[in-house]
């Protein structure tokens, strides 16, 4: 829900009061999800196995009793699914066996996400104007919220399973991530990716500097990439970002860091005006749809920010300068997008392969057998693609 002033209201839940009562709220959903057409109010007398039957038919569960026994139903819910064995796709005659192997496991695994998040997301909690739970034992979730939503001006609904999200968002907001490069800790704020996933800032604060005179960031998130190259010695970086949150979040990283004087931050779709002799970009990495707003930093539909990156770099490198792509390849190890298909990219932005440097990702997921995606996860490489003018 955009915490913008001028934003009109957004849907509304409608649900029948215990004593059959019509009544109303504001949906709040930050993934765009439409509210339930069908609400049931329930509480601390309502069976799991009754919720659970609920919520697979699409029934919202507006909750009335104690917070703490929400949440254990949320866990009785996720138990419930844990035991439902997945059943395997139907085969038809029309059906068309993906070209890797990798492909129908990653589809598969983000469709079985997607069920879940809307069974689970069915368990819905009420919020006052004040954006304070009321319900007995319900945690200050005021600051959290206002992080997401901005201030309101009257109650409202979310599922608990975004408001769970909320409040560990605003826990890691508090704590920070430390960086070395920066020599400082990134706080990701609501909505905005989180430097957990060290070897892309660990890359860039490698790589030879063609210049120090001026940098551009595209897709400038956090902030910590343009901390890293201020930290480095760059005398000016433009930052861009079209996401307000991500401004905000950047804006605030480099004042705490005191390095805000060195980082212009600006409002764009990728590239500001102008040329520099080094443009930084970190686009997302897999060739998918985001259903929720942090995955924007991951999944990039049709792989547009990357593309719309390398056919516009030309245009902003001052002759001698470098384009950084720092990029993942697990899109390549899932099938969803080849090495060829990069290069051909490009070959075809007046662009070549200056060099690479290259990185394993640290992070837990690379490690893990039991992830459905491990084989492509272990064989990931993030590398920093050194570009140049072709001529």
């Amino acid at each position: 829900m955009s915490s913008d002033p001028h934003t009109p209201p957004g849907p509304r839940l409608h649900w029948t009061t215990a004593e059959g009562q019509a009544a109303s709220a504001l949906w709040r959903s930050e993934a765009g999800v439409a509210p339930p057409q069908r609400v049931q109010v329930v509480d601390d007398t309502t069976p799991a196995d009754v919720a659970y039957k609920l919520a697979c038919e699409g029934t919202g569960l507006l909750w009335q009793g104690d917070f703490q026994n929400a949440r254990h139903l949320l866990q009785a819910l996720v138990r419930r699914l844990d035991r439902k064995k997945p059943r395997a796709p139907a085969a038809t005659a029309k059906a068309v066996t993906p070209a890797h192997p990798a492909t129908q496991a990653f589809h598969q695994h983000r469709k079985q996400q997607g069920q879940r998040a809307a069974v689970l997301g069915q368990v819905l909690i009420p919020l006052s104007a004040e954006l304070q739970i009321p319900l007995r034992r319900a945690p200050d979730v005021q600051q959290a919220c206002l992080e997401a939503y901005g201030p309101a001006t009257e109650p409202s609904v979310a599922s608990l399973r975004e408001l769970l999200g909320l409040i560990g968002a605003h826990e890691w907001r508090k704590k920070g991530v430390e960086i070395a490069a920066v020599k400082g800790r990134i706080h990701a704020h609501y909505g905005v990716f989180s430097p957990v996933r060290g070897e892309y800032v660990d890359l860039v604060a490698q790589a030879p500097l063609p210049a120090k005179t001026l940098a551009f960031d595209i897709g400038v998130g956090s902030g910590v990439l343009s901390a890293v190259l201020a930290r480095r010695g760059v005398q000016r970086v433009v930052a861009t970002d079209q996401d307000p949150r991500a401004l905000a979040c950047a804006q605030d990283n480099l004042a705490r860091l005191g390095l805000i004087g060195q980082v212009d931050l600006q409002t764009a779709d990728l590239f500001p005006a102008g040329q520099a002799p080094l443009v930084v970009c970190n686009p997302p990495w897999v060739p998918a749809k985001p259903s929720s707003p942090i995955e924007h930093a991951v999944y990039d539909p049709d792989s547009r920010m990357l593309r719309g990156f390398l056919k516009g770099l030309a245009a902003h490198l001052s002759p001698g300068g470098e384009g950084w792509l720092i990029l993942s390849d697990l899109a390549e190890h899932l099938g969803l997008r080849s090495r060829d298909e990069l290069l051909g990219w490009i070959e075809a932005a007046g662009l070549r392969v200056l060099g690479r440097l290259d990185a394993k990702p640290r992070h837990p997921k690379a490690s893990d057998p039991n992830d459905p995606l491990h084989r492509a996860r272990a064989a990931e490489v993030t590398s920093l693609w050194r570009l140049v003018h072709a001529a």
